[in-house]
């Protein structure tokens, strides 16, 4: 098992609508700078030499940075280039196979919604849950909401560090307070930003006060 806890911390993960004329790579940069301890590629319309051109882009800012990079799905591109590993959801490959794939250093997160769920993916090999949704979805608009109990659940039974997702932003992550949680993992939070930098900057100090 890989130890990713303190990267879940502030779990950035992209998404291309809020660009306002920078690149995906600035953009991810801000975050960094501003103190996100992991980011996710997470481009659902892409593929092919495009997602990965993409992918390696923002993969050597975060290694600049120190910082873990992961891709959500593809688990081919990300052990093609190298990435530090991948997340998948229920509808995706199944996390055993995602683990033969990724080898046993490479990061695996899997997508948790129920105790089931949660002894499958730790089974298969998963290193951290991504759980919710916590407050609905701004970009998931099929996504099932949860409620802080049944995450505070999630996170009980879990062997391996859970992180919060869903309509997670500076507003709200302080109601998830004593939940058990790693991390937040945050999309329009961060990048809808006017200031992602300054944003995450903020994220960041509350999450180190809710996280404990």
């Amino acid at each position: 098992m890989n130890d990713c806890r303190k990267d879940l911390l502030v779990y950035a993960v992209t998404d291309r609508a809020w660009l306002r004329g920078k690149t995906l790579a600035e953009q991810v940069e801000e975050a960094l700078k501003g103190g996100a301890t992991m980011i996710q590629l997470r481009e659902k319309e892409l593929t092919g030499e495009p997602l990965e051109q993409l992918a390696k882009e923002v993969q050597a800012v975060c290694r600049r940075y120190g910082v873990p990079f992961l891709i959500n799905d593809d688990v081919e591109l990300a052990v093609k280039i190298g990435a530090d590993g991948a997340h998948v959801g229920q509808e995706d490959m199944e996390a055993g196979n995602v683990r033969r794939l990724l080898g046993p250093d490479r990061i695996l997160g899997v997508t948790a919604k129920t105790a089931e769920q949660v002894r499958a993916a730790v089974a298969a090999g998963a290193d951290y849950l991504g759980s919710g949704a916590v407050f609905g979805s701004a970009t998931k608009t099929n996504a099932k909401p949860m409620t802080l109990a049944q995450f505070k659940e999630i996170c009980e039974v879990s062997e391996v560090p859970v992180v919060a997702i869903g309509g997670i932003n500076l507003d709200n992550m302080a109601q998830l307070k004593g939940c058990g949680m790693a991390g937040f993992a945050i999309v329009s939070g961060i990048f809808a930003a006017d200031d992602v930098e300054g944003m995450t900057r903020k994220i960041r100090a509350k999450a180190e006060e809710l996280v404990k």
